[in-house]
């Protein structure tokens, strides 16, 4: 059988992982955990199957489509469940079970039961295994979509599964209302999306990738802007940007696992995966496009900045990664000259950032669950794979040659300034800014966590023992060993002879990208603000004592990045109160008025017929008086007539 009549098999072999882990009960508590990386293992297998033969194929044949069956045959609607595998989703695949094989290894030793913490039982280690298999499954459906419908099913399956694994740990309050934060936020992005696909149904008739990609030419400016404004608002939930960016701190609530897998190399990245398949409809939709140059740019700096006052070690990464999506976006947002390198850095970054969010989890395995990076330091002695590793991802992520992220956020920085104009010299001088705040507050990381004096002590009221850090065992170190390796390779192998770009090329467009300064340029400028950054935080972190309580005498910007810039009182300003007061007038209108007018005609005709009722009192001897009494007055009516 052909790849096409495999396809299937890539999301089949995690939803069968999750199913049997989640519904078999207490039978597969000891080994389910194996069984869920055997899953993810068997499937990643499988794209390498799958990626091996399209290689062996010319390029317009590499794409493969598989239909299953008819799914909305409704009058005016047809939509089917179909899979494609065409170069670009074969990137997200071979990242999606790639990194979470190894996310899934890592979790074997890293959600190793305990009996003293309830969520740390078999039960709940099985529990957990079948998330991921869940996650897993629905990212697949998401990114081998044939049709925007299909993917709207991955896209919400995304979101089921991130809510229960954020709130793995829900009898911690924190958890749950992380979860339920991260579950509504990413419901605001996907209305957008939903409606996006309204109107996508209304305007072709289709909800079809070749369908509306083909008729996106002959439909109006103001159309396609407005879809690609909803689609951009669906990017922005899943990935976190700005102004739906709120729910990414808080989401650290969940095991450490899930932020490297859902937050790091996976989930977050749909968003960016989105505009891209999108592309035919943004290349026609000019201020579409604005639109998301600007929400890439602020969210760069914005996390950067976030990212610079944050003690808790998962919090520092989880700016980051909203920032380095940023730079995704941004690049997504310049069009052919940006799709492919905002999928390089998309792909550099699974690797470096998976690294260092289970380089942090090993961490907070040796130190107690402990999290804030002002109780560490020294930990570089005694745990020297973890540092090793964690270095390599440090130094991938804030752009060292020849690691990873040089090549691809260069390529990025390069391709703003290429955009031309003031709005170029804009987003190159934003993109460069962001490249040095970032050298700032990952060396601010490092240096935190692995050097100066050990910091770490018991708690004074004798509630919290004094940790012993030690080496994770294999099963930890063996993932993050490798994805240290992707963090250092990863970047030559994907800029080697336009690799990439080439093979992107049939999907996105053909890359071309005019600089307004020479590629040497924007090298010297980006190593210059990175040493620039690192200089100022060993000069910050590195050559003075480290107080183990966080000063509070600081600047006005630190306590805004303390606080995430206001994300949460903006939201809640702009968004929530006047939702509480519309929702509040609409209830008044409806109890006092609708209702009101209601209950007042009812209570009327109520009143009156309560009054009428007195009139049927049921005594014959009343019935007859009455008649009596009429009788009377019509004749002394007649002989007043008569008289008259």
């Amino acid at each position: 059988m052909g790849t096409a009549d495999q396809l299937w098999l890539l999301p089949a072999l995690p939803l069968a992982g999750a199913v049997i882990l989640l519904l078999a009960g207490r039978f597969t508590d000891r080994w389910g955990h194996w069984l869920g990386c055997l899953a993810a293992l068997a499937s990643f297998g499988v794209g390498v199957w799958a990626f091996a033969g399209m290689l062996g194929r010319e390029a317009a044949d590499r794409p493969v489509y598989h239909h299953f069956f008819s799914w909305v045959p409704v009058a005016g609607l047809h939509a089917d469940f179909a899979l494609q595998l065409d170069q670009l989703s074969m990137c997200f695949v071979l990242l999606i079970t790639g990194v979470g094989s190894l996310i899934h290894l890592y979790s074997v030793g890293y959600m190793k039961p305990r009996a003293e913490h309830d969520d740390y039982t078999v039960a709940g280690r099985r529990r957990f295994f079948g998330y991921l298999n869940l996650f897993l499954a629905a990212m697949l459906v998401l990114v081998l979509a044939d049709n925007f419908l299909v993917l709207y099913l991955g896209w919400e399956g995304v979101g089921l599964a991130s809510y229960l694994l954020i709130g793995f740990w829900s009898r911690k309050p924190s958890a749950a209302a992380a979860a339920k934060k991260a579950f509504v936020v990413n419901r605001v992005g996907d209305m957008g999306l939903a409606i996006a696909l309204f109107v996508m149904f209304a305007t072709f008739g289709s909800v079809d990738y070749g369908t509306v990609f083909a008729a996106a030419p002959h439909a109006g400016q103001g159309t396609l802007t407005a879809i690609g404004l909803l689609l951009l608002l669906g990017a922005c939930g899943k990935s976190a940007q700005v102004p739906l960016q709120s729910w990414l701190g808080d989401a650290m609530e969940g095991p450490t696992p899930v932020s490297a897998l859902i937050h790091a190399a996976t989930m977050v990245t749909a968003g960016v995966y989105l505009i891209t398949r999108s592309s035919p409809i943004f290349d026609l939709a000019p201020g579409a496009r604005a639109g998301v140059l600007v929400v890439g740019a602020v969210t760069l700096l914005f996390g950067a900045i976030i990212g610079c006052a944050k003690d808790d070690i998962k919090k520092a990464l989880a700016a980051s990664t909203m920032s380095q999506i940023g730079y995704m976006v941004l690049a997504a947002g310049l069009g052919p000259a940006g799709y492919a390198v905002a999928i390089m850095h998309l792909l550099t970054h699974g690797f470096f950032k998976a690294g260092l969010f289970l380089g942090a989890g090993s961490v907070m395995h040796a130190m107690h669950d402990e999290t804030d990076m002002r109780r560490y330091g020294g930990l570089r002695k005694v745990m020297p794979i973890t540092f090793a590793t964690f270095g390599l991802g440090y130094l991938a992520i804030i752009g060292v040659p020849p690691f990873a992220g040089f090549f691809s956020k260069d390529r990025i920085i390069e391709a703003a300034f290429g955009y031309g104009g003031p709005a170029g010299t804009t987003l190159g001088v934003a993109a460069l800014l962001g490249a040095g705040i970032t050298a700032f507050y990952m060396t601010r990381v490092m240096l935190l966590t692995f050097f100066g004096p050990r910091r770490w002590a018991a708690s004074t009221d004798g509630t919290v023992a004094e940790p012993h850090p030690h080496e994770a065992p294999l099963s930890m170190t063996g993932p993050m060993i490798l994805l240290a390796i992707g963090s250092v390779c990863s970047g030559g192998l994907l800029v080697y002879g336009s690799s990439l770009v080439n093979w992107l090329e049939p999907i996105v467009g053909e890359h071309h990208s005019e600089g307004s300064l020479p590629s040497w340029v924007v090298t010297t400028l980006a190593l210059a603000v990175v040493v620039a950054g690192v200089a100022v935080a060993y000069r910050q972190y590195g050559r003075r004592e480290v107080p183990v309580t966080a000063p509070e005498t600081v600047s006005a910007l630190t306590v805004a990045a303390r606080r995430d810039l206001y994300g949460d009182a903006v939201n809640e300003a702009v968004f929530m109160r006047p939702g509480q007061h519309l929702t509040r007038s609409l209830v008044f209108v409806d109890t006092r008025g609708i209702d009101g007018l209601v209950n007042t005609t009812a209570a009327v005709i109520g009143g009156l017929s309560a009054r009428i009722r007195r009139v049927q009192t049921g005594f014959v001897r009343s019935y007859a008086l009455s008649m009596l009494t009429g009788a009377t007055l019509v004749v002394a009516a007649l002989l007043a007539v008569r008289l008259l």
